[in-house]
């Protein structure tokens, strides 16, 4: 599956009710796996992000589509990004290389 970094930012919503981050995080697990994919790590952070979640999902469409799903809830604003293991990026280097 492919995997995907996501970026997590409390909205002024979510900071008034920090004290349920743990109980949104697992809510956040049960809708990705609704979505076909899984959080593998959910880590809270200090300096501009307060969340770093890591995820697999089977496509770009149910990765966005599960965060799209978690941002109307009105607590997160995410930026996700694609990201590749070693085995991944040899393979795209190989790629460009011709």
């Amino acid at each position: 599956m492919a995997k995907y970094v996501t970026l997590i930012s409390w909205t002024e919503q979510g900071v008034r009710s920090y004290a349920d981050t743990v109980k949104r995080a697992e809510a956040g697990k049960a809708l990705a796996a609704r979505m076909g994919g899984r959080l593998t790590d959910i880590l809270w952070t200090l300096g501009p992000y307060d969340i770093v979640a890591v995820g697999e999902f089977p496509d770009d469409e149910s990765a966005t589509a599960t965060m799209l799903a978690l941002s109307a809830g009105g607590n997160v604003r995410t930026t996700t990004m694609r990201a590749f293991d070693s085995t991944e990026i040899a393979a795209i280097v190989a790629k460009a290389q011709g």
